[in-house]
């Protein structure tokens, strides 16, 4: 049945002008009748809108590894041998050109330049010969597998709106995810999961805060939120049975709440009402299928030693990117993995050696297991952070010591399988990784990327909510062939 005509027949008069009095009577009928007739009601939970396919899709599922902090493109990825030329001279005005300053540096006197202290190589497997910093060797030979992208850019210039933007394609908080996007765009390929999950890891550097509104369904049913799964205690809070209550009971508990949550809906109308049936119907199918997950004891000893010693400690990120390819496995949408600790304003020798060891071997083998299992072609793996660094140090700078203010004019990422041109670098920053010189990427046309590698039109895929149509990228957005195979 059309949702509209299924929107009316439960409508009673009564309802109609109970739920559009109020804004009738404030002057805005219309608006209001657009928003009673769209929105959540458009489709039933669970149910994939209809999207108009960009091509055939090439990713079914994503895996995103975002570096919390903002990781130094300078000191991975974007290398400038000519930097140490000019160590510790004054960031040149025709370079800096007048760009605005975090409060961290504004009140700076000078801004010396700090060239990288870690040694760069072309690495085996590399297709374009690449330079990649000795931090991450597992990964650099990988590099055949990568499109690295050296010309990111973003107007934000802190943590917060940064890390919205690449989350939700707005700076303002309240937008659905990315991954909520997908759950909504796609659905769910497994019924006892949740069509997106969240894993995080505590890092060694400056963490910032980590909200949960980064993978939120904001105006979307909330059923589209991600599941976050702990590393400590039970991996979804609740969702064991208390003492004395078997599955049985369970059941019987379950199917009685939800003859009750029928009623209301029928009710009230309101599509959250069936999003809570839907989500405890998941929770129910999770108490068999979360265990089974968690439990690396049917992995060959060879793939654990593959994603590094710290594999089999929970929460550690060797354990979440085998968590992350499990979850693929069993048909989750979307895999976000934060590993927090990148903000490395001073001792960023220090916190980057830590932070890239954690992240290193594990990233690496996770590609290679997708790809060694015939699942990389279809997965669309996505590193980055919400910003990149300055190449000025913050603070004092000394021949081994320095750190890096937020830069967002220009920072590096790398993206694999699933569509993506494999043994590339894209894009290109100027000799002091500041400025973008050539084919500059932003936010929003990174986004309609991926989703046209997921068989979806970014400007089809929207939302109505308060009289508007939204989308992921906003009106903005173009998807780059630059990066496609």
């Amino acid at each position: 049945m059309d949702p509209l005509a299924a929107y009316q027949l439960n409508m009673t008069r009564r309802r109609f002008f109970g739920a559009a009095g109020s804004t009738i009577g404030a002057g805005i009928g219309s608006v209001a009748l657009a928003s009673l007739l769209g929105g959540g009601v458009r489709r039933a939970a669970g149910e994939p809108p209809a999207v108009a396919p960009a091509r055939v899709a090439k990713a079914k599922r994503v895996i995103y590894m975002h570096m919390e902090g903002a990781p130094s493109q300078l000191d991975l990825f974007d290398y400038k041998p000519r930097l140490h030329e000019r160590f510790n001279e004054e960031l040149p005005d025709s370079i800096r050109q007048g760009q605005r300053l975090t409060g961290m540096t504004s009140g700076q006197k000078r801004f010396p330049v700090a060239p990288s202290i870690f040694k760069f190589d072309r690495y085996e497997n590399n297709a374009e010969g690449a330079y990649l910093s000795e931090l991450i060797p597992h990964t650099a030979r990988m590099a055949k597998e990568l499109c690295i992208v050296r010309s990111m850019h973003t107007s934000a210039i802190n943590h917060e709106p940064g890390i919205t933007f690449f989350q939700t394609g707005s700076e303002q908080p309240g937008r659905p995810s990315f991954g909520s996007w997908m759950s909504y765009g796609l659905g769910s390929e497994n019924k006892d999961l949740p069509a997106f999950v969240v894993l995080i890891t505590q890092g060694f550097g400056n963490m910032q805060a980590l909200s949960a509104r980064f993978w939120g369904s904001g105006f979307l049913p909330s059923e589209h939120q991600g599941c976050k799964l702990r590393s400590a205690g039970d991996p979804v809070l609740f969702l064991k049975d208390p003492a004395g209550v078997d599955r049985a009971d369970r059941r019987r508990m379950l199917d009685m709440v939800d003859q009750l949550n029928q009623r209301e809906g029928e009710r009230s109308l309101d599509p959250e009402v069936k999003a809570r049936i839907a989500q405890s119907e998941m929770a129910f199918r999770m108490q068999m299928s979360v265990p089974q997950l968690t439990d690396f004891s049917d992995e060959r000893p060879e793939t654990l030693e593959s994603y590094g010693p710290d594999v089999r400690t929970p929460g550690t990120f060797a354990a979440n990117c085998l968590l992350a390819r499990r979850l693929a496995e069993r048909g989750v949408r979307f895999i976000q993995l934060y590993m927090r600790g990148w903000d490395a304003h001073n001792n960023l020798p220090k916190e980057m050696r830590l932070q890239a060891k954690a992240v290193d071997q594990p990233q690496a083998a996770l590609i290679a297991d997708l790809k060694q299992r015939g699942m990389l072609d279809d997965t669309l793996i996505l590193w980055a952070g919400e910003f990149g660094r300055t190449v000025y140090s913050q603070g004092m700078l000394t021949a081994d010591n320095y750190g890096r203010d937020h830069h967002p004019r220009c920072f590096s990422l790398f993206m694999a399988g699933g569509g993506v041109k494999p043994g590339v670098v894209v894009g290109e920053t100027d000799d002091f990784s500041y400025n973008i010189t050539q084919t500059p990427i932003d936010v929003h046309d990174l986004h309609a990327t991926m989703l046209h590698l997921l068989g979806i039109d970014h400007t089809a895929l929207t939302y109505r909510h308060q009289g508007r149509d939204y989308r992921l990228t906003d009106v903005f957005g173009n998807v780059r062939p630059e990066l496609l195979a």
